[in-house]
């Protein structure tokens, strides 16, 4: 009766980076609180930079533009939340709160390791098929391509999250961790957890490695067809478009894989990972897109800075 009784948990309690001193945990708030401020000024620049200009209103930019809304969906999940615990007492979050923090961390985090991939497979069309790219890369199809990847997400993570929340809690309802990753919340699982440690791992798989494996493939056929162009320009025209993605694939994926596809990782080595995914990496994207892009940076010339500039005078 103990047991059942403990199994009707109300709530947790983040313990972030409460073994800081109270002087690194104020350091580390402006240091994150700065890098929010980046990513949500940053990316919400660029999305509308790309919805307002219609020269941008093309495949390439269209993943882009979803791209910013995903960056944007994820860092306010985490963010917030992070911030305010660094500065409170009170580190507590309800049990339907985790829930929904779990939930949408990992639909926008899937989402865009599906995204990455669908921008890859657009880059290879691009370069490798370009007489057919405006047909398998129509508007129509792009949609449909991004409304899938949202519904696939969607319901998968609905699966594993409500797989995750029906186990009974029966030990701490300490999460040694700043928001409710999924490793953190089964470790206070009184029962056997490997049904959900293999359907996360399946998860994973489908959702990160998958999507990986198409990037590869698309740049191993990307690069074989810019080494066989005659014209040096032409070359370099073709490894320019693909730099931007490449360089955020890197980025994302590396930590992103080191994080989830580690066997045996410290708590320490989780927060590490998920502090540069969560907060560092978010900020960099627009600023990686919009500096190298001649399209972008004119478009937030042009739509954004330049309305700013004609409303002040």
């Amino acid at each position: 009766m103990a047991l059942e009784n403990q199994t009707f948990v109300t709530g947790f309690i983040l313990l972030g980076f409460s073994d800081l001193s109270p002087a690194l945990q104020q350091c580390l708030f402006l240091l994150l609180f700065s890098l929010y401020s980046l990513t949500l000024v940053g990316n919400l620049l660029v999305f509308a930079a790309l919805t307002i200009d219609p020269v941008l209103h093309t495949p390439m930019y269209f993943f882009l533009r979803n791209l910013s809304f995903l960056e944007t969906g994820f860092t306010m999940t985490t963010a917030p939340k992070t911030l305010v615990n660094l500065m409170a007492d009170d580190r507590g979050i309800s049990f339907l709160g985790c829930a929904f923090q779990m939930y949408f961390v990992f639909i926008f985090g899937a989402e865009e390791c599906v995204l990455l991939g669908i921008m890859a497979y657009d880059r290879y069309v691009a370069i490798c098929n370009p007489l057919r790219y405006s047909i398998v890369m129509s508007n129509k199809r792009c949609v449909r391509m991004a409304v899938g990847s949202w519904i696939m997400c969607v319901v998968l993570q609905f699966g594993q999250i409500t797989f995750i929340f029906s186990l009974p809690f029966c030990r701490s309802k300490l999460i040694r961790h700043f928001f409710c990753d999924i490793p953190a919340v089964l470790r206070l699982s009184c029962t056997d957890t490997y049904f959900n440690d293999v359907f996360r791992l399946t998860i994973t798989v489908f959702l990160i490695l998958v999507p990986f494996l198409i990037i590869l493939s698309s740049y191993m056929y990307i690069i074989s067809t810019v080494l066989r162009m005659n014209s040096r320009e032409g070359r370099s025209k073709a490894f320019s478009t693909c730099a931007s993605h490449l360089t955020v694939v890197i980025l994302f994926y590396g930590t992103a894989l080191m994080a989830y596809l580690q066997s045996h990782a410290s708590t320490m080595d989780d927060r590490i990972f998920a502090l540069f995914y969560c907060f560092f990496i978010p900020p960099l994207n627009p600023l990686i897109y919009s500096l190298r892009s001649k399209e972008v940076k004119g478009a937030l010339r042009k739509r954004i800075f330049g309305k700013i500039q004609f409303l002040c005078r």
